[in-house]
């Protein structure tokens, strides 16, 4: 069994993932539901060692063996390209891949609401995409990312951790950047980006308070800068941003976030009728009013403003969820089973 050969099977499955452990057949997550290859074998021990230091380079091994986790992009020539996971457990290792692909997603292949366009074309501000692991966050953003390449000329620096979907420059320059071999910390990038005369800044992931520091303040300087969080919805998104800072910071941020937010899209995969996923998006415009109420610090009255905002082109998770019921894109059980099990937040 060969790491290669049980990377080409979960692509030409279209699975989103691939798990290996010792003591366990292969895993693919599919439209979301684990499954184990057919007709594999159990996964040794001994095995899996010999796969993962297959794809490893020498440092990347050194750095694995000393840290005990290690993110990396693996490359199948003329096949695709994964995000990778390498980790212990009870003493053996184990990988987690997450398939990318080749072709660079657009706005029309993820059906992006037409705000999201005019989001994007913004020269400047803040558009975060949020949700949980696994739904679509840096499909989304390369997505917004090859709008502006097709669009417009513009300086593209994004910021990864490890690089995803490879960019081709059409009418802008596209610089990735990938965390630990072509920058040392997303702080650090941040901190010099600046020195590069750049457009547009993609930040995969605001992980810590001198990240979000960092991005928002560049949104403040003329930039258009796309990241992501790990939130829910818009009101948790606004939350978190702010609870990140300490308490004598916190009203600075809101009035920062107040400027500088363009908008946010939160956004959860659910199966789709006939078979694959589809997302259902939050969407928040920073309107005057939703403007105001970040400064006030009156977070909970958002979703009622999302709610009655649809002229903006706002729209509430469930009233997504409501219009991809009614369009027959999703059964009307799977979106009652999804909102049941929604936290109440």
């Amino acid at each position: 069994m060969n790491i290669n050969d049980l990377f080409e099977i979960a692509v030409k499955k279209k699975a989103s993932d691939i798990h290996l452990v010792a003591g366990r057949l292969p895993l693919l997550r599919i439209d979301g539901d684990l499954t184990s290859i057919p007709k594999s074998e159990t996964v040794t021990r001994p095995l899996l060692e010999k796969m993962i230091f297959g794809v490893l380079t020498p440092n990347q091994k050194e750095k694995f063996l000393k840290e005990r986790d290690l993110d990396l992009s693996y490359e199948i020539p003329d096949s695709s390209r994964f995000r990778v996971n390498i980790f212990w457990e009870r003493d053996s290792m184990g990988l987690a891949a997450r398939i990318i692909s080749s072709k660079i997603p657009t706005m029309e292949d993820i059906a992006m609401p037409q705000v999201a366009y005019e989001m994007t074309r913004a020269k400047q501000g803040l558009i975060l995409v949020t949700g949980p692991t696994g739904c679509g966050k840096s499909t989304s953003l390369a997505a917004m990312i090859n709008l502006v390449n097709q669009e417009r000329t513009a300086n593209i620096i994004t910021l990864e951790d490890p690089i995803e979907f490879l960019f081709k420059s059409e009418k802008s320059i596209i610089v990735q950047r990938q965390l630990g071999t072509d920058m040392m910390s997303f702080q650090s990038a941040l901190k010099h980006v600046l020195r590069q005369d750049p457009d547009v800044i993609m930040v995969g992931e605001m992980r810590d308070l001198e990240t979000i520091a960092a991005t928002i303040t560049l949104a403040e300087t003329g930039h258009l800068v796309l990241a992501t969080l790990h939130t829910l919805n818009a009101g948790q998104t606004i939350d978190r941003i702010v609870d990140v800072f300490p308490p004598f910071q916190q009203n600075q941020v809101r009035l920062q976030l107040s400027m500088s937010l363009n908008g946010v899209i939160s956004q959860q995969l659910l199966p789709k009728a006939g078979g694959g996923r589809i997302a259902a998006r939050e969407i928040l415009i920073n309107t005057p009013a939703i403007a105001n109420i970040i400064r006030e610090n009156k977070i909970p009255q958002i979703k009622t403003a999302i709610q009655t905002s649809a002229d903006e082109g706002m729209v509430t998770l469930e009233q997504d969820i409501s219009r991809l019921v009614k369009e027959k894109l999703i059964e009307k059980e799977v979106a009652e089973y999804f909102l049941e099990t929604l936290p109440k937040i």
